[in-house]
């Protein structure tokens, strides 16, 4: 590669948002708030149609979009390049591994080029394919196209699927005769997008959103009745709890799942019998999570319960499944983890995770025994899919490393005979000995020692010269795996050290370090971050002002957090579809994710304590006259989770109040929601364009 400079050029006056005074009282606390004005009245609507937006916020955000697009201005060509070279590392006609299903395995592609997935099928022992859809022909004439569910029915006859088109995940559900390849005149709006089938094909239950975006009723459709004619079958009355749709593994039930971020209650319905009512499981106990699967006579339950942090599993009769009746089954072990199980005819598979590394177990259920599969890295990601089937010997598990690409293995589980059916293709070359992977522990603040994983190229010095960007998200339990992304290595090969932290308020090392990173302790996960980043500064992989930051959504929030707290570790900070303005969200009920989001973050209208906490950090409200590193602010305008006037808000009060540094930019796609541009290519765009802003923040590079 030839050198390359990118550094910031002299960039013409920023825009300037103006602020208009608002002011509110709480628990006896002024907050100021000048530019509330940037949420529309009419947001709702907005998410339904963008063309509705007010015309005076349109054009401030359109200013925005201006300000980005000249502080990248002479880096298109590059940013080309950087297109070109990740999408180089893409098999482009890439396809699934078919997942047999009667007669019938079930599998999705890409054409070369195409930007949507094909769903496909073929005869289970081999031969031609049939596209059942194609998701680039239903995404023609549409700015954004997002592919929901493609669930086929029992009897193999029909496809129900649902997309968006607008990018605020409102799914419209479709059924196509694959036999005429034509779709049914039945189209259910406004869902999540997934279907469950009835056992005759009639049929299917969906989840219906209401007028605020949450997902709360559970209905049934009729094939050939219209939508208004849909029967309820289930509806959540408080607000705070989400709902959603899954099957045993077995067939037998549909689970109804009713929860918010630490309670979980689930009814089953006999899938066989469509007069049948759900029939809980367990109440709704606060802070009881369980989830559930059926063998037998009995179901097969992960929980947390009796003080089993970690999890167990239980077995409960069907007759019977409330909590008297669970006995142990796989017991609790503090430090260990079950993430998933599936149940089969013959054998329990369980996900654990211990210190930050995933293992799968296998049980057989007749004798207890078990077996388990394992890898020695240092660092890795390892996950299974037990497929469609019920009585099968034979599960298949995806295992990578930030240095090796992907592998699909199926495992029979009789015999323990692994065979590979997919190694994931770099069409344009990789070698895993030119790089280094390696797990490194920050120590936090308070003695707790802190995950990180890191992938560089073999030749990089650890004298501190590196450039590094340094990931994180440290929210609702969710851990980073530390698998491998062709992506970054477009930094990775220009010199960067990529870092994940596996900071607190995810599950790395167990519920007790989610628990750790939450409500009143929520400052954990930030000093985990800024902790993990003056470690790898100690060990020689960057310095000071050398790191640029990345994060989204609820990890944008650690983003904003961060650089309110310690500025000059970073030389920059890429903040994708920001949490931002954690306060005024959590104190607005009418948000579609604010009451669910109360058990993450307190409830600040209900409890002093739960304010004074968001309020000590919220970095919308922690903005103060100090010099700032660039930030990079990424957003939709449909986004339905965090709404487009969260980052507008806070690269405004930037601007307003900061000392020095910078730049502040803001790009908002304004066809787009949360998850950003839905094709594979165009996805790479966005990707580009935050990796040559992470670039310019370390003046570029040489090679």
């Amino acid at each position: 590669m030839k050198p390359e400079r990118l550094p910031f050029h002299p960039l013409p006056a920023a825009p300037s948002i103006p602020a208009r005074p608002h002011v509110f009282a709480m628990h006896g606390v002024e907050v100021r708030d000048d530019y509330a004005w940037l949420k529309a009245e009419n947001w709702k609507e907005v998410l339904k149609d963008p063309a509705v937006l007010d015309p005076e916020i349109r054009a401030c955000l359109e200013r925005e979009n201006a300000y980005a697009a000249a502080a990248f201005a002479g880096t298109e060509e590059f940013q080309s390049r950087l297109v070109a070279e990740m999408r180089g590392r893409i098999k482009e006609d890439d396809s699934t591994v078919p997942e047999p299903d009667g007669p019938y395995a079930y599998f999705t592609r890409y054409r070369e080029g195409g930007q949507h997935p094909l769903v496909c099928r073929q005869p289970r022992d081999g031969g031609a394919e049939t596209i059942m859809l194609d998701g680039d022909r239903q995404a023609e004439g549409h700015p954004f196209f997002d592919l929901g569910g493609a669930d086929h029915s029992p009897d193999h006859r029909l496809l129900a699927w649902g997309a968006d088109i607008k990018g605020s995940e409102y799914f419209t559900i479709r059924v196509r005769d694959l036999e005429s390849g034509t779709d049914l005149p039945d189209e259910v709006a406004q869902t999540s997008g997934g279907a469950v089938w009835l056992n005759d094909s009639s049929g299917f239950y969906y989840v219906e959103l209401d007028e605020n975006h949450r997902p709360v009723r559970v209905k049934r459709h009729l094939l050939g009745t219209a939508p208004d004619r849909d029967q309820v079958v289930y509806e959540e009355k408080d607000p705070g709890f989400f709902v959603k749709l899954g099957t045993t593994q077995s067939d037998a039930f549909v689970l109804i799942e009713a929860s918010d971020h630490e309670t979980s209650e689930i009814w089953l319905l006999d899938r066989s019998d469509m007069s049948a009512a759900p029939r809980v499981v367990e109440p709704r106990t606060p802070q009881l999570k369980y989830d559930v699967e059926h063998h037998g006579s009995d179901l097969i339950i992960l929980t947390n319960a009796d003080g089993s942090e970690d999890f167990k599993i239980v077995a409960a009769p069907v007759a019977t499944p409330g909590r008297d009746h669970w006995r142990d089954l796989v017991p609790y072990r503090p430090g260990t983890m079950i993430l998933s199980h599936v149940a089969l005819a013959r054998y329990l598979v369980r996900l654990e995770r211990e210190n930050a590394n995933p293992r799968i177990v296998l049980r057989e259920f007749a004798t207890g025994a078990e077996q388990s599969v394992a890898f020695d890295e240092e660092a890795y990601s390892l996950g299974f899919s037990a497929g469609y089937e019920f009585d099968t010997d034979t599960i298949r598990y995806h295992y990578s490393s930030m240095t090796t690409p992907s592998e699909v293995i199926d495992y029979d589980l009789r015999t323990g005979e692994r065979s590979l059916r997919k190694r994931q293709e770099v069409p344009s070359g990789h070698n895993p000995a030119d790089y280094v992977t390696r797990r490194l522990f920050a120590t936090a603040p308070d003695g707790e020692q802190v995950p990180v994983s890191i992938v560089h190229r073999r030749e990089v010095a650890l004298d501190g010269s590196a450039p590094c960007l340094l990931y994180g998200y440290g929210s609702y339990g969710m851990s980073m795996p530390a698998g491998f992304r062709t992506g970054i290595l477009s930094l990775v090969d220009r010199g960067f050290v990529y870092a994940i932290a596996h900071i607190r308020g995810g599950t790395e090392k167990g519920w007790r370090w989610y628990m750790e990173g939450k409500r009143e302790k929520k400052i954990n996960t930030f000093t985990d971050f800024i902790a993990c980043g003056e470690a790898l500064v100690q060990a020689g992989y960057t310095s000071r002002g050398r790191i640029v930051a990345h994060g989204g959504s609820a990890g944008g929030m650690l983003m904003g957090a961060v650089a309110n707290l310690a500025p000059d570790l970073f030389a920059g900070i890429i903040s994708e579809v920001p949490f931002v303005d954690v306060l005024n969200t959590m104190l607005d009920s009418e948000l579609p994710l604010t009451p669910p989001e109360w058990p993450e973050w307190g409830n600040p209208a209900a409890d002093e304590a739960a304010f004074r906490t968001i309020l000590s950090y919220s970095p919308y409200d922690n903005v103060k006259p100090q010099a700032y590193p660039a930030i990079l602010a990424l957003a939709g305008l449909t986004d339905p989770r965090v709404t487009y006037w969260e980052p507008a808000k806070w690269v405004a009060r930037l601007r307003a109040t900061m000392t020095g540094g910078g730049p502040i930019l803001f790009k908002l796609n304004m066809e787009a929601g949360h998850a950003g541009a839905a094709g594979r290519f165009d996805r790479l765009e966005e990707v580009a364009l935050a990796y040559t802003f992470a670039l310019k923040c370390i003046g570029g590079f040489q090679t």
